[in-house]
């Protein structure tokens, strides 16, 4: 079988991390290109990988015929541009989360998939995870009886990334904690319970405890340090609720509160049993049998999420099959992200069409 050459854009965090290393694990793939605006974390991806031309201009990626298949590790402003030029160009796309600072712009990518007939999957990895896919098969199997609502807690004390910076700049992130996290938690939600059509959002945002950057205290920073004279313009306190053809589903998220407790997990709540789920561990399966309460622990064997991920992509290249992360599907979370923006900015209920 020949390799299947690829090119990522974006040399970050998320590159280095998850999809370098993963292309690196399957013996299917190879390399071409690391691109990245700043030369020197092209060249260290490259370094790493052992092979590969390090560059700042991804119009060379465009213009290569035999790239195949790219990975969009970009901040999220560049995330629909550059997804429509590599489909245009011929390439199959997989583009991190989230697909767009906006749902307009997801549409936008839709749209071009459509037309390109090129695989456009989104890194909504956690549809690759094995406890989570656990998780759906028990509720497809009528475990939890009906699955009539899921709760959702994204929150953390000081936890704002890389403050002043593109992560807390609207204008290059499309928004904050519900963006960068709820995407995840969200998606999560929404493959569980089987992408059920959202019929109405309502939500709130919060911009509050980043906003005077140099008197900003916290323990740590990821993507930091803090930059002072820098931009916060997106929430670090959401809520929200939405009504689907299936469960209802409500949330609180916050990158920052003044409560010293991390709460990181989903409830999955069905009328014969129900799920609290740990981001990113083990869950719990509560229900009652002959009189008697039952809690269960389930500790699933663990797996390479970002490794599944990267395996899926490279095999639905060949097979044409659509995968969970197609942005055919991922695109509702877009749309209901964006109906949580705008109805906290209206202040009233949101109603999908």
């Amino acid at each position: 079988m020949s390799h299947t050459t690829v090119a990522v854009i974006g040399c970050g965090t998320i590159a280095s991390s998850a999809h370098i290393r993963a292309y690196a694990g399957n013996p299917d793939a190879r390399i071409k290109y690391f691109c990245d605006i700043v030369k020197e974390k092209a060249e260290k991806a490259a370094a790493e990988y052992g092979s590969g031309e390090a560059i700042e201009d991804y119009r060379i990626i465009l213009n290569d015929p035999e790239v195949e298949a790219v990975s969009i590790c970009t901040p999220n402003h560049l995330h629909a541009s550059i997804s429509i030029e590599c489909m245009r160009a011929g390439k199959h796309v997989l583009c991190e989360k989230p697909a767009a600072r906006t749902y307009a712009e997801a549409l936008e990518m839709q749209k071009v998939q459509h037309e390109t007939g090129r695989t456009l999957n989104i890194g909504v990895v956690n549809r690759f995870n094995a406890s989570v896919n656990r998780i759906k098969e028990l509720i497809e199997n009528g475990e939890l009886g009906e699955l009539y609502h899921v709760y959702v807690s994204f929150r953390a004390q000081r936890s704002i990334p890389g403050l002043g910076g593109a992560f807390t700049t609207k204008a290059i992130a499309g928004g904050g904690a519900l963006i960068d996290w709820g995407v995840h938690f969200l998606d999560i939600v929404m493959y569980c319970a089987g992408d059920p059509k959202p019929l109405t959002v309502s939500g709130q945002t919060y911009c509050k405890l980043g906003k005077d950057i140099p008197n900003y205290t916290y323990l740590n920073m990821w993507a930091g340090p803090p930059k002072n004279s820098g931009t916060y313009d997106v929430d670090d306190f959401v809520t929200g609720m939405i009504r689907t053809e299936g469960p209802s589903i409500s949330l609180n998220g916050a990158w920052a509160q003044n409560i010293g407790v991390d709460e990181m997990f989903i409830d999955f709540l069905g009328d014969k049993a129900g799920i609290r789920l740990q981001y990113g561990a083990d869950f719990k399966l509560y229900g009652a049998r002959d009189g008697m309460l039952l809690e269960t622990s389930v500790k699933v064997p663990a797996d390479d999420m970002f490794q599944n991920e990267i395996n899926r992509f490279l095999e639905c290249i060949r097979t044409g099959e659509k995968l969970p992360s197609h942005i055919d599907t991922v695109i509702l979370s877009s749309q209901i992200i964006q109906a949580i923006y705008d109805s906290s900015d209206k202040r009233a209920e949101i109603t999908l069409s």
